[in-house]
């Protein structure tokens, strides 16, 4: 199923991200979690690209299992910046093959070794170049606090309607912490012409070390609120864990009682940590007798 169709439907959609391992004997624990995740029922599941974009097989076979053995329509994501033209066209042709008809199109990170794409240097490349061959619901990334590479927020705001003209059907936006920095956001991208349903993507942070990991890789601004959580139950796994998902879930419940109706989560592979979230809001998602 395309992930615009699911996102204009009535009602609160509510997705769920895994990602790959790195290496072959990692795969049937990640495999194992991805069930367990799936078991959840999500309205669909996104398998990232990994680091550099070297997990693309992975990527395409763990997408494949969660659609076909159970039933949970996937979104395959696919970066450039490592990337040749011909080895994108052949993973076009893998999901194609796989039976995976939704990709999100992203630059991806910087790799560590610095070798990167002569083909690509930025995701609206290969946006227009999916585009250009094949009926993929495409869908990419928003900076609700503006790209860490950009000089400003409306340079931001005008790379991503460069992006959505080239052919997205939808976005998701990468972790935040402080739903007023979104609700801006939201409304600084319709403003610019942006009308393409726009996912919240939230991330529980349930140990120390993944806040500052997290808040490394994308300059996401960490409210004091949440800081003090930190300072406070950082060094008591279970107490951080259990602060981690209450303040998830009253992030979501203020976005779905101020009208947004699309929550991604960011799962870290914690089926119990997204199954709490889930539990918490059983009956705001509708799902309360599931």
């Amino acid at each position: 199923m395309r992930i615009s169709d699911l996102l204009a439907r009535d009602g609160v959609t509510f997705s769920l991200e895994v990602f790959p391992p790195k290496t072959s004997d990692k795969y049937t624990q990640t495999a194992a979690a991805a069930k367990e995740i799936a078991a959840l029922k999500p309205d669909f599941m996104s398998v990232t690209y990994g680091a550099g974009g070297g997990t693309g097989a992975f990527t395409a076979g763990i997408a494949s299992e969660i659609q076909q053995e159970y039933g949970v329509p996937t979104l395959a994501h696919l970066t450039c910046v490592s990337s040749n033209r011909e080895h994108v066209m052949k993973m076009l042709d893998t999901y194609r093959e796989k039976g995976i008809e939704n990709i999100l199109a992203l630059r991806g990170d910087l790799p560590k070794d610095g070798q990167i794409s002569t083909d690509y240097k930025y995701a609206v490349e290969l946006i227009r170049d999916i585009r250009a061959n094949g009926d993929f619901c495409l869908g990419g990334a928003c900076y609700p606090e503006g790209h860490i590479e950009c000089a400003n927020k409306r340079e931001d705001i005008r790379h991503l309607k460069e992006k959505v003209d080239a052919g997205l059907s939808f976005l998701t936006t990468q972790l935040f912490f402080n739903n007023d920095v979104f609700y801006n956001f939201l409304y600084r991208a319709r403003e610019a012409g942006i009308s393409i349903p726009i996912i919240a993507g939230i991330m529980p942070i349930t140990n120390a070390r993944q806040l500052t990991r997290s808040v490394a890789m994308s300059g996401t601004d960490v409210p004091q609120r949440f800081r003090a959580i930190v300072d406070c139950f950082g060094e008591n796994p279970a107490a951080m864990q259990q602060a981690g998902i209450i303040y998830a879930t009253e992030q979501i419940i203020d976005l779905v009682a101020n009208g947004i109706r699309h929550i991604h989560l960011y799962t870290m592979n914690k089926p119990e940590v997204a199954g709490s979230i889930m539990a918490n809001l059983s009956e705001i998602l509708g799902r309360g007798h599931a």
